[in-house]
């Protein structure tokens, strides 16, 4: 399985960003995904969930419920983060990671990441 993480960059606060995760090696359809984040000297933080199929289930956390959203495209094998009134605590690396909820996302499968950067 191959997943690769895309679009973060250095935006301010009140900003908007789309992240992107592109999926091979396995029926992308069949798979749930999760989008996790780890900020320096944290543990993962699991922020927003999409269930297989058409997606019709979504989970998100706490700290980002109402300004991002979680998307699916079957076609394209990919999932989306799209995420609105970024502030600086969502600064971190986002992984795009298989499955849903996880005790631990160290061992999850998952790309290497992409850095969101939330900064004046």
């Amino acid at each position: 399985v191959r997943v690769v993480e895309s679009g973060g960059a250095l935006v301010q606060p009140g900003g908007s960003l789309t992240l992107s995760c592109v999926v091979s090696g396995l029926t992308f359809r069949d798979a749930a995904w999760t989008w996790v984040r780890q900020a320096p000297g944290k543990d993962f933080e699991r922020v927003s969930s999409i269930s297989s199929g058409s997606g019709g289930q979504t989970f998100y956390a706490d700290s980002v419920q109402g300004r991002f959203t979680i998307s699916r495209d079957n076609v394209k094998n990919t999932v989306y983060l799209q995420m609105n009134s970024l502030k600086i605590e969502d600064t971190a690396v986002y992984y795009c990671a298989l499955g849903s909820y996880k005790a631990d996302y160290n061992s999850a499968t998952k790309g290497q990441g992409t850095q969101v950067t939330v900064s004046s």
